[in-house]
């Protein structure tokens, strides 16, 4: 049996209803595609946040609370107002869309995230498999490999798993005693990262949103170790202080990488639009510091008045991407813009990557965040991308199973469920090739001690668990 296309049932449906206003409401579906799909999907299976599919909305139960949330939006999650944007004929069918599409959920037409492929898939350089190696789970946000060879991994939702590797497969285990999260739209537990002096020293760093007063929370930087199965010795090494805690669920960056001698981590400038110039806040911000948690020297702020001594940088909107270069040591950064203006950056100390009075996008209600794409002494993107891919992770390959991939950058998107590999040289982009598309969410991806690159993969849907999937050599 052929189903209609979405867009000519929701058109059906509102010429079949009486329009009492002067001008018929323009298309649902345009409208969509122009407010809506850039956070919730083209196919309103979720981009940057969360499905509309299932009717679980977080913030209504029926068609009069979507409504309202459409008219008023939700601001602590980052939804604009559309009340001023939109008549009520207009919100009305958006309404109708959502639910209509909601209802016919299991329709193959509306989905576009393909199960993973069997067999030898190529590439440019290298033929690969993927193999599942992780199932189960929900929104796996970071991965990290022990020396030991297990991997540890993340979930947002507040877990910390190890899965050690055998013969008869992949055995799983949570962590006790992990820091309380405030699991709140994007924020959880998120970052975690192994230092190359692991083995001597047993820190892990993660980062987190961290639980404050009165239902709120910010991004907070910690180390611990793992001993017998449970999170211990913790230390903070970073804390925003309690008054800029927030009750919006957006924006928290949250990634961290560790060389031999420094942590850099994100901090997001959480919703609050222009804090991200401001040096005494690190909202917006790349910041530096020692392992234990103490300022570097060096750091280009470390001696100016009122401004925090640990960032690197500044400028920046959403950093879920943090990458060294394993040779040259050149730190990497991906950015979520506002609609549109999603950036690659390559990250220099004290350098203003020009968050909000640059950018390529726009805010989701359509209005303008600047008028500027560019100004003299703010650096721009390498890279950017408009519409919206929703870059999140970035990394390195620096393994040996895919030589020609050796050193190469590999870049996640959420909205499009892309994996990108990227040739980067001198600042720049030299080279770019998709290697998967619409398997699901990149949420990170990982070099493994055997040279597969394992990946996180979000499935969107509500009963479709996510993934931890890797790329091994093929004939």
């Amino acid at each position: 049996m052929r189903f209609p296309s979405r867009r000519l049932v929701i058109l059906a449906l509102l010429a079949a209803a009486p329009c009492t206003a002067d001008t018929p409401p323009r298309d649902a579906a345009t409208l969509y595609a122009q407010l809506c799909a850039n956070c919730h999907g083209a196919d309103l299976r979720g981009g940057k946040t969360s499905s509309l599919l299932d009717a679980k909305w977080s913030h209504s139960t029926d068609g009069t609370g979507l409504a309202r949330i459409i008219r008023n939006g939700v601001r602590r999650s980052g939804m604009p107002a559309f009340g001023a944007t939109l008549d009520e004929a207009e919100i009305r069918s958006l309404v109708v869309l959502i639910r209509e599409s909601a209802t016919r959920r299991a329709d193959p037409a509306v989905r576009t995230t393909q199960p993973l492929p069997s067999g030898v898939q190529s590439s440019e350089h290298h033929s690969y498999r993927i193999e599942k190696i992780v199932d189960g789970l929900d929104v796996p946000w970071s991965l990290a490999f022990l020396p030991d060879g297990r991997l540890l991994f993340t979930q947002r939702t507040g877990g910390v798993f190890t899965s050690t590797p055998s013969p008869a497969g992949w055995t799983t285990q949570p962590v006790a005693g992990v820091p309380p999260v405030w699991v709140r739209d994007e924020g959880g537990l998120m970052a975690l990262a192994v230092p190359p002096d692991y083995t001597a020293t047993g820190w892990l760093y993660l980062t987190l949103s961290d639980p404050g007063p009165d239902d709120t929370g910010n991004t907070k930087l910690v180390r611990g170790r793992l001993r017998d199965g449970r999170w211990t010795d913790q230390q903070t090494l970073f804390a925003a202080s309690s008054s800029s805690y927030t009750s919006l669920g957006v924006n928290f960056g949250g990634r961290v990488v560790v060389d031999n001698e420094y942590v850099f981590f994100s901090f997001g400038e959480r919703g609050h639009v222009g804090q991200a110039q401001d040096l005494s806040l690190p909202n917006g911000k790349i910041h530096r510091l020692l392992p234990d948690g103490s300022i570097p020297p060096g750091n280009p702020f470390a001696k100016t008045p009122g401004a925090l001594p640990s960032i690197w940088s500044y400028g920046h909107r959403n950093p879920q991407g943090l990458a060294l270069h394993p040779k040259t040591g050149e730190l990497w950064e991906t950015e979520h813009g506002p609609r549109g203006g999603d950036e690659l950056n390559y990250i220099r100390p004290g350098r203003n990557y020009g968050w909000p009075l640059v950018t390529h996008g726009m805010n989701y209600d359509v209005t303008s965040v600047s008028p500027l794409t560019e100004k003299r002494g703010l650096t721009p993107p390498v890279l950017h991308w408009t519409p919206s891919i929703a870059t999140s992770p970035i990394r390195f390959y620096d393994g040996d199973a895919f030589p020609r991939w050796k050193n190469n950058l590999f870049l996640g998107a959420l909205a499009q469920q892309e994996l990108h590999r990227l040739v980067v040289k001198g600042g720049r982009v030299t080279h770019r090739e998709l290697i998967l598309k619409n398997r699901g969410r990149i949420r990170d991806m990982i070099t493994g001690p055997d040279g597969a690159l394992y990946v996180a993969l979000e499935i969107p849907g509500p009963d479709t668990p996510d993934c931890i999937i890797r790329l091994v050599p093929a004939p």
